[in-house]
């Protein structure tokens, strides 16, 4: 089962949404890292073997957080005015698509409508 370590810019419903479609969620703001640095949300991901989801662009820096060093990274890359709702049916459509091998060490970009990929 893949994990995801839920970022506390992303809605407190993703992860709740995560559950209900199969995948195993913890949300930053149930574990004691709200307000922490992306440094140390990237280390507690690490020890989890969780993917990071996040709308940080920050965490797509590959100098900080080079791909092939991490179980994965989830940039969710969306208009502000999209609606909790929608964001949160565009990643579930997303992530049926995906595999455990497509998130391990890779970055991963959704936008409306579309994925990218750096891959290991």
């Amino acid at each position: 089962m893949i994990k995801f370590v839920i970022d506390e810019d992303m809605p407190r419903s993703t992860a709740k949404i995560l559950r209900a479609n199969g995948y195993e969620a913890l949300d930053v703001r149930d574990v004691g890292l709200r307000g922490k640095s992306d440094n140390e949300v990237f280390k507690f991901a690490q020890q989890e073997k969780a993917v990071i989801l996040t709308g940080d662009l920050g965490f797509g820096n590959l100098l900080h957080f080079p791909v092939g060093s991490h179980s994965g990274i989830v940039i969710a890359h969306f208009p502000n005015e999209i609606s909790t709702l929608e964001l949160n049916n565009q990643i579930i459509k997303a992530f049926a698509t995906l595999t455990q091998i497509d998130f391990t060490g890779n970055l991963i970009i959704i936008e409306p409508g579309k994925l990218r990929f750096r891959r290991k």
